[in-house]
C-alpha cells in the first residue's frame, strides 16, 4: 500500500509520527463509455453553454450562484477560508464509540507508526482497546479540513473521517407515519428478530455484482452466453400483517 499522508498524531503532550493509508478499496469494475456505432471511446468536453465552443483550463473560474447571478470565486478568495495547513493531529478529546452514530461514518484510514513512534503508537492502541473509548480530532487533507475519530481496532488504530453535523439532512421533511404498532403484532415482530438474529459476521457477506459482471464480459468476449433467470418476488397471499408475521414464524422453525 501506497502512504496518501504523512504526519503525526498527538494526544496530550505525546506525539507520534505516523502515515495514513486508505482503509477501503472499490470493488467495482472500470467501465469505460463507448460509442455504440465503432465502439470508440467518448471524450467529454468543457464547453461554453452559449457559443458551444470548448473553453481552456487556464480560461475557467469558479463561481457561486447568488441571487440571479454568479459570483465568481479567485485564487485569493480561496486562500483565505483555507485552513491552516498543517501534517498534525491532535486528539482534542475522547468519547465512548457507541455514542457516534453510524450517519456520521464516512471513510476509514489505517494509521502505521513510523520507527520512532512504534511504542506510543501501542501505547495509545492498548488505551483505546482497554476503555473502549474513540478520539476525536480535526486534521487538513487534500486543503480541507476534517472531522475524523481515532478507534483501536485489532492491531491497528484507524482513523475514520466523519461528517460534521450539518451535512447530516434533517427528517423533518419526510412523512413519517405516527401509527402506533398493535401490542400481539409488535411481540411477534421481536420474535421474528430475536429468531433471525445472531453475531455480525462481514465474511458472510460478498459483493459479488462485480465477479458476476466480469464472468459474463468474459463469456461474451469468446461469443458465449450466459443463462439467466430473473427472481421472481412471491407475494404472501395476505395483506394482514399479524397473518404474515405468523406465517415468517412458522417458516423459520421449520428451517431450524
Amino acid at each position: 500500500m501506497r502512504a496518501i499522508w504523512t504526519g503525526s498524531l498527538g494526544f496530550g503532550l505525546v506525539n507520534i509520527p505516523i502515515k495514513l493509508f486508505s482503509a477501503v478499496q472499490d470493488s467495482t469494475l472500470d467501465l469505460d463509455m463507448l460509442d455504440s456505432k465503432d465502439h470508440s471511446n467518448i471524450r467529454f468536453k468543457r464547453v461554453n453553454e452559449k457559443t458551444g465552443k470548448e473553453v481552456a483550463w487556464e480560461n475557467i473560474v469558479r463561481g457561486y450562484y447568488l441571487k440571479d447571478r454568479y459570483v465568481v470565486i479567485d485564487k485569493s478568495d480561496f486562500e483565505k477560508v483555507s485552513p491552516e495547513k498543517t501534517k498534525h493531529i491532535d486528539i482534542k478529546n475522547f468519547v465512548d464509540e457507541t455514542e457516534i452514530d453510524s450517519m456520521y461514518f464516512e471513510q476509514p484510514y489505517y494509521l502505521q507508526p513510523e520507527k520512532a513512534g512504534v511504542r506510543a503508537y501501542a501505547l495509545l492502541r492498548d488505551a483505546l482497546k482497554k476503555t473502549g473509548k474513540a478520539g476525536v480530532a480535526l486534521f487538513v487533507m487534500r486543503d480541507r479540513e476534517h472531522l475524523c475519530i481515532i478507534k483501536a481496532k485489532d492491531d491497528v488504530i484507524v482513523l475514520n473521517r466523519i461528517r460534521f453535523a450539518e451535512e447530516v439532512r434533517s427528517t423533518e421533511d419526510l412523512d413519517l407515519p405516527s401509527t402506533k404498532s398493535k401490542p400481539d403484532e409488535l411481540k411477534m415482530a421481536v420474535n421474528l428478530i430475536n429468531q433471525l438474529s445472531g453475531p455480525f459476521d462481514i465474511k458472510k457477506y460478498r459483493d459479488d455484482y462485480s465477479e458476476r459482471l466480469l464472468k459474463i464480459i468474459k463469456a461474451k468476449s469468446k461469443g458465449k452466453a450466459v443463462p439467466f433467470t430473473p427472481m421472481k418476488v412471491v407475494h404472501s397471499r395476505t395483506k394482514d400483517l399479524a397473518e404474515q408475521l405468523r406465517a415468517s414464524l412458522s417458516e423459520k422453525k421449520k428451517a431450524s
